[in-house]
């Protein structure tokens, strides 16, 4: 396992923390997708795109959101 070094990653986090969030309001979600979209288009399929990873916590955040927010449709 890969020690964090922490001064490199405040400096890192303070450009993404604008961007990358726990969404809280649908605001907060809309701009998540977004970003999401925009990696998706990036990074397409390849698994081994450098943000290959941040696309994946991103949608694993939207769909967290998902699941306590939005109502699932149901068929009758």
């Amino acid at each position: 396992m890969q020690n964090l070094d922490v001064n490199k990653t405040v400096n890192a986090w303070s450009s993404l923390a604008g961007a990358v969030f726990v969404p809280h309001t649908e605001e907060e979600y809309r701009q998540l997708v977004v970003l999401l979209d925009s990696l998706i288009d990036e990074v397409g399929e390849d698994e081994a795109h450098a943000l290959a990873s941040l696309m994946e916590i991103i949608g694993v955040l939207i769909e967290k959101y998902e699941d306590e927010h939005v109502p699932e449709l149901t068929v009758e």
